[in-house]
């Protein structure tokens, strides 16, 4: 048992050294941001059009920010925290500054999320009814418009992930 608690205070006591991921999302305003936290962000426009973010959605007119997997690394390796962006194809997001490695890791992590959004999709095309669980653990089903909008959304997920 022991042995067993030193090897769990020896890892999680290495974790500040480990390479984290980064992650990128855009405002509001269309600007891109880093970070290096899963940590939900909320953006929103005010009555003068400046931008705002929080981690808790604060604001009538918040919304949840998509975190897009950018690199391993760390947020220094990043360069720039912010940058202007006009949006565009996945191209146009990578980071000129990258290594072949970093390109290659950011290759097939793409590759992973469109394979496993589109085994998503395909799972709910040949499902006879779609549900959710609910806080007891029971199946609710959902309703033929409830199950559209879902399935339409997840197209659209792929569509997103594997461009």
């Amino acid at each position: 048992m022991k042995k067993l608690t030193a090897i769990i205070i020896l890892a999680f006591g290495l974790c500040p050294f480990a390479n984290a991921d980064v992650w990128k999302w855009v405002d509001a305003n269309g600007d891109t941001h880093f970070v290096d936290t899963l940590t939900p962000i909320y953006t929103w426009l005010d009555d003068y059009d400046k931008v705002h973010y929080s981690d808790k959605p604060d604001h009538p007119n918040a919304v949840a920010v998509q975190l897009v997997w950018h690199s391993s690394g760390k947020l220094a390796d990043v360069g720039e925290t912010s940058e202007s962006s006009g949006g565009g194809s996945r191209s146009d997001d990578v980071d000129p500054n990258e290594t072949a490695e970093q390109r290659e890791e950011r290759e097939r992590a793409e590759a992973y999320y469109c394979k496993r959004a589109t085994e998503i999709y395909d799972s709910y095309l040949n499902a006879p009814q779609l549900y959710k669980t609910n806080d007891a653990g029971e199946k609710e089903y959902l309703s033929e418009e409830e199950s559209e909008a879902t399935i339409s959304e997840t197209k659209a997920r792929v569509d997103e992930l594997c461009s």
